[in-house]
C-alpha cells in the first residue's frame, strides 16, 4: 500500500467514527432507545467480523486463530469498547454532539497518564505540555465561559467515563495480541463489547426491542458499519504504513467531522471560539506525537 492510501485509510476511519454521534442523536430524536441501538450495532458488527474471519481469507494458509488465553484477554479488553459506546451515547442525551466529542477526545491526555502508570516512568516534556494544551483547548471548544451553567453535569460525567473507556480501548487495539490478524483481534474485541452491552442494558433491550422496526434496524446497521466494522479495518491498514505519529494527527479529523455533521444534520450552532479550541486540541496531538512525527518524516524523506 502506498503512503497516500495509508493516509486516506486513516482519514476515512476517523471520519467514520465522527458521524456516529450524529446518527445516534438522530435515532434518539425519532424515538429509538440507546439500548437497542447499541445492541444492534454490536450484533451486526460481531456477525460481520465473524463472517470475515470465517470466509475472508481464501489463501492456502488459513487465517491464524487466537489461542484460549488470547481470546480471554481480547474479550476482557473488549468490555472497554462496549462501555465506550454506552457512556458516549448516554452523554448525547444531555449535551450537544460538539461537546460530547470534545469530552471523548480527552483520551489524548488520558493516554499519556495511562502510559506513565503502565511504564512507571515520567512522561516526556512535550507530552506533558501537549496534555495541558488539550485542557486549554477543551475549555474553549466547549465554550465553557458562556456555557458553564448550561453544561449538564451528568452529560459531562458520561462523556469523561466514555473517554476513560476509549483510552483502554486504544491500548487494547495497539498492544493486546498484536501477533494475530487485525480482523481476528477486532472480532473478539467486538464480541467482548457485545457481552458488555447485554449486561449493561439487560432488560432495557427487551423492553425496547422491535425486530419489525425497519428504521431501527437501519440505524443499527449504520452504527455497526461506521462504528465497529470500517474503522478497525481502515486503521489496521493505514497505521502500519503511515506510522503512529502522523496517524494520530490524521485521526484527529474525527473531531471536526463530528462537529460539522452535527451542524449540518442537527443544526447545532458552533461558535468561532469553539473552532479555535478544536484547533488547539489538534495542535496538542502534534505536540504529544512530535517525536514519532520526526522519525516518521525522516523515513518518508
Amino acid at each position: 500500500m502506498t503512503h497516500l492510501r495509508g493516509v486516506l485509510c486513516i482519514i476515512a476511519g476517523a471520519a467514520s467514527y465522527g458521524v456516529l454521534a450524529t446518527g445516534v442523536k438522530l435515532a434518539n430524536l425519532q424515538g429509538h432507545h440507546t439500548a437497542v441501538l447499541t445492541f444492534f450495532q454490536f450484533l451486526f458488527g460481531a456477525a460481520a467480523l465473524s463472517l470475515a474471519v470465517r470466509f475472508g481469507d481464501r489463501r492456502p494458509s488459513p487465517t491464524p486463530t487466537a489461542d484460549p488465553h488470547a481470546r480471554r484477554t481480547l474479550l476482557l479488553y473488549g468490555t472497554s469498547l462496549g462501555f465506550t459506546s454506552c457512556f458516549y451515547y448516554l452523554s448525547l442525551r444531555y449535551v450537544p454532539v460538539s461537546i460530547a466529542i470534545i469530552l471523548l477526545m480527552q483520551t489524548i491526555w488520558m493516554g499519556t497518564v495511562l502510559e506513565m502508570i503502565l511504564t512507571r516512568s515520567r512522561p516526556e516534556r512535550l507530552k506533558t505540555v501537549g496534555s495541558l494544551v488539550v485542557l486549554v483547548g477543551t475549555a474553549l471548544a466547549v465554550n465553557i465561559f458562556d456555557n458553564l451553567d448550561a453544561l449538564d453535569p451528568l452529560g459531562v460525567a458520561y462523556g469523561l467515563l466514555a473517554s476513560m473507556a476509549y483510552t483502554v480501548t486504544l491500548l487494547a487495539s495497539n498492544k493486546v495480541a498484536v501477533e494475530l490478524p487485525d480482523v481476528v483481534r477486532s472480532k473478539y474485541l467486538v464480541l467482548g463489547g457485545f457481552v458488555t452491552i447485554l449486561l449493561f442494558w439487560n432488560v432495557q433491550i427487551v423492553r425496547h426491542f422491535h425486530l419489525d422496526d425497519v428504521p431501527l434496524l437501519l440505524y443499527g446497521l449504520f452504527l455497526a458499519v461506521f462504528g465497529t466494522i470500517l474503522p478497525p479495518v481502515l486503521f489496521s491498514r493505514g497505521f502500519p504504513v503511515v506510522g503512529v505519529g502522523i496517524g494520530s494527527i490524521l485521526a484527529a479529523v474525527e473531531i471536526p467531522v463530528s462537529i460539522l455533521s452535527a451542524n449540518v444534520l442537527l443544526d447545532e450552532q458552533v461558535r468561532a471560539i469553539q473552532w479555535i479550541g478544536v484547533g488547539i486540541i489538534i495542535l496538542s496531538v502534534v505536540l504529544i506525537n512530535y517525536q514519532h512525527l520526526r522519525r516518521e518524516t525522516k523515513l518518508i524523506s
